[in-house]
């Protein structure tokens, strides 16, 4: 198995449902630009679930060398890399805040993604799950950096999967809401409409049994996005969104 953004609350959330459900891989690699918070996870999971890791260190707003996980093969990617920053009044005009939220949520993720799926399509087999975002379902004032990232991001996994569909790889999108998580620890959210990580690996891991191409963490917020996608432009240019 293969994880990006190893030091996630739902990667570490939906690492353990599948161990807990009792699949194990001849390796575990966790990607990470933290090597020392991931390591207490690899700790964790080998000396849990007999789960053997290899920590591989990969910051996605640096230059990488493919060559060095050209060793890398699973039949599952899980991909909770992003990067939430600065929000838009604060970051806007920042410009590294831009640099890396569009590196870490897109531009430099695609590569990495890219990289599995052509091992995937090779082998004709594989899942990838990736988590994308609501944030990237229209462009609000409050976040709209992040979530055209998320937006790009979005449509490269639906276009990934009509792709892979053929090759016998499939590609599932994730739509979290708010998630209890540290991402979003300074941020306050209405606890109805906030999923915590075991919610929200549970949901995923059915989902991925199911073969499903989308699925929203919380299904309440696809009703919400799909009012907030059809109101007219004039009058959502005037809300405070």
């Amino acid at each position: 198995m293969i994880v990006l953004g190893s030091n996630s609350d739902i990667s570490l959330a939906f690492i353990e449902k599948v161990l807990k459900e009792g699949q194990r891989f001849p390796m575990m690699y966790l990607f990470t630009s933290n090597v020392d918070k991931t390591m207490k996870l690899a700790n964790h999971i080998e000396a849990k679930y007999d789960q053997k890791c290899e920590i591989i260190e990969f910051d996605l707003t640096k230059k990488n060398n493919y060559q060095t996980i050209e060793h890398i093969d699973s039949d599952l990617l899980f991909c909770a890399s992003g990067f939430l920053g600065k929000n838009t009044e604060e970051g806007l005009y920042d410009i590294e805040n831009t640099m890396k939220i569009v590196e870490i949520n897109y531009s430099k993720l695609i590569f990495l993604i890219n990289f599995f799926a052509k091992k995937m399509e090779a082998k004709g087999s594989g899942t990838i799950i990736a988590l994308s975002s609501v944030a990237g379902e229209r462009g609000r004032q409050s976040n709209f950096i992040y979530g055209s990232a998320k937006a790009g991001f979005t449509a490269y996994l639906a276009g990934l999967r009509n792709y892979l569909f053929h090759k016998k790889v499939h590609v599932m999108t994730v739509i979290p809401g708010f998630m209890d998580t540290e991402m979003t620890a300074d941020i306050e959210t209405p606890k109805p409409l906030t999923a915590q990580p075991d919610q929200a690996a549970d949901i995923i891991y059915k989902a991925y049994k199911k073969k499903r191409n989308i699925v929203y963490v919380t299904f309440v917020w696809w009703g919400i996005m799909m009012i907030i996608r059809n109101i007219p432009e004039f009058i959502f240019k005037k809300l405070k969104m």
